[in-house]
């Protein structure tokens, strides 16, 4: 099973049909996804979910329907153990951006952290879930596939935020912080949290 958010309401792909409770079924193979975006933006639909028979072909099947993004991006945590946030479109949220050229994802999750952040001396720990989301620009509907990796950093200097890409604050947040912070984040980043 997989979830892919719009907004915070997700599109969960599925192998299972139930019954409908406050979500919609409906078969991946002829599903209208403008509609199903346009649904779950609109009405107070809580979720939507596509059904296909085969689990290895579910993911693979639906990142066909709408052009990819892909991007990087980082969990950091300094030595006291805080998570670096990043404040953007009034909302919390976790640095990260789309790759560029031939660059490998982990470059990518580092440089972007970096650019967002000034944070520096970033060394990836581990791998994390990748997240899913649908985004519009330009009039049209994308899929965001962000690659996720938990990063240490003994940087202690200046943070300064990329306002050129709309953030407005970068903070070290302790645990305490970061429950407050996620009250006003995104769907995806509190499942990384």
């Amino acid at each position: 099973m997989h979830k892919v958010f719009v907004n915070d309401k997700p599109i969960v792909l599925t192998t299972k049909v139930e019954k409908e409770k406050g979500f919609k079924n409906f078969p991946l193979k002829t599903v209208n996804l403008k509609k199903i975006i346009r649904e779950l933006n609109s009405t107070s639909l809580k979720e939507v979910r596509l059904i296909h028979k085969n689990e290895e072909k579910l993911l693979k099947k639906f990142l066909k329907k709408l052009p990819n993004v892909i991007a990087g991006g980082g969990k950091a945590y300094n030595d006291k153990g805080e998570i670096l946030f990043i404040f953007r479109n009034n909302k919390w949220d976790l640095p990260k951006g789309k790759t560029e050229k031939k660059e490998a994802i982990e470059e990518t999750a580092i440089r972007e952290v970096e650019e967002e952040t000034g944070v520096n001396g970033l060394e990836i720990v581990k791998p994390l879930e990748t997240t899913y989301h649908i985004f519009k620009r330009n009039g049209r509907n994308k899929i965001k596939i962000t690659y996720w990796f938990e990063m240490k950093t003994n940087y202690n200097g200046k943070l300064e935020p990329q306002e050129n890409e709309g953030i407005t604050k970068v903070a070290w947040l302790d645990k305490e912080q970061v429950e407050k912070a996620l009250e006003n984040s995104y769907a995806n980043i509190k499942s990384l949290i």
